[in-house]
């Protein structure tokens, strides 16, 4: 069986409502007929060469992405181009590109909150509440009991996919844990905020050397978290299975799966072998 387009870009808005996303972002309907038939429905953080390939290899395919393929300083499509070529096969395949990103990382069961719950968070809140206070962006919350900085960066590497980059960790090993905060994809943003300073470690992606370096100095002088930073893609990825049980309560007669394909950009890492501790 198959539905519209529209059809089914209804549900993907009810479930991630395009209201939420922030003012910045270019989520909703990328590429596609709104009348055209979809009968699959491919999950993925990324729409890039491998993810549409995953698509293309049946007909009536839509990519439901978390990232936008098209959202700053695009001023061509040309075939050249990777955008352009992707967004071309897309179309010559009847296929459909829609994105769900800031809008599925505030809602109850979005990136953050998939991500805190992974991590034994009990009554997780958004750091960044809305105004209807259940939504908002991040997350915070306490473990039902205390642990290490250690365990948790364990469990984080046993939870996430591996990447090539893995685990990062600013803190003492040994250190007690209870207050985490969340932020799935790149949160140094809210470092600063009180809701993060207030907790014993904060696990979020992309942290640059600046702001982590700050942060840390900062919880030294005046108290704040320990810093875990992990795999961007992988932080988000947690998401895709739980929005695809969402999607098949919703859709129940369409193929709704979650991609294979590894999207984070890094491949592998070289260090060399540890004689002594680093400095």
């Amino acid at each position: 069986m198959t539905r519209t387009l529209r059809e089914v870009n209804a549900v993907v808005e009810r479930l991630w409502p395009l209201s939420g996303a922030s003012d910045w972002d270019a989520p909703g309907l990328v590429v596609g007929d709104p009348d055209q038939p979809v009968a699959r429905v491919l999950l993925a953080v990324d729409a890039v060469g491998a993810t549409v390939d995953e698509l293309l290899q049946e007909p009536g395919g839509l990519l439901l992405v978390h990232h936008p393929l098209l959202m700053r300083g695009v001023t061509t499509v040309a075939g050249d181009r990777y955008k352009g070529a992707l967004i071309t096969r897309l179309i010559r395949g009847d296929a459909a590109l829609i994105a769900a990103h800031t809008n599925a990382d505030v809602v109850v069961d979005g990136t953050s909150d998939v991500l805190a719950h992974r991590l034994g968070l009990v009554d997780a809140v958004p750091i960044v509440p809305a105004p209807d206070g259940v939504t908002g962006l991040g997350r915070v919350g306490d473990l039902a009991e205390p642990t290490t900085l250690g365990r948790i960066a364990r469990l984080l590497a046993e939870v996430l996919p591996a990447t090539a980059t893995g685990v990062r960790v600013a803190g003492n090993v040994d250190q007690p844990v209870r207050r985490i905060a969340v932020c799935g994809g790149a949160g140094d943003s809210l470092l600063s905020h009180d809701t993060v300073r207030g907790a014993d470690l904060y696990v979020t992606a992309d942290l640059r050397h600046h702001p982590a370096s700050e942060a840390r100095e900062q919880a030294i002088l005046a108290g704040g978290p320990a810093l875990i930073d992990v795999s961007h893609w992988a932080s988000e990825s947690l998401w895709l299975e739980v929005a695809a049980v969402a999607l098949r309560r919703e859709l129940p007669e369409l193929d709704i799966r979650v991609s294979g394909q590894r999207t984070d950009p890094w491949d592998f890492v070289v260090t060399q072998e540890a004689t002594r501790p680093v400095g």
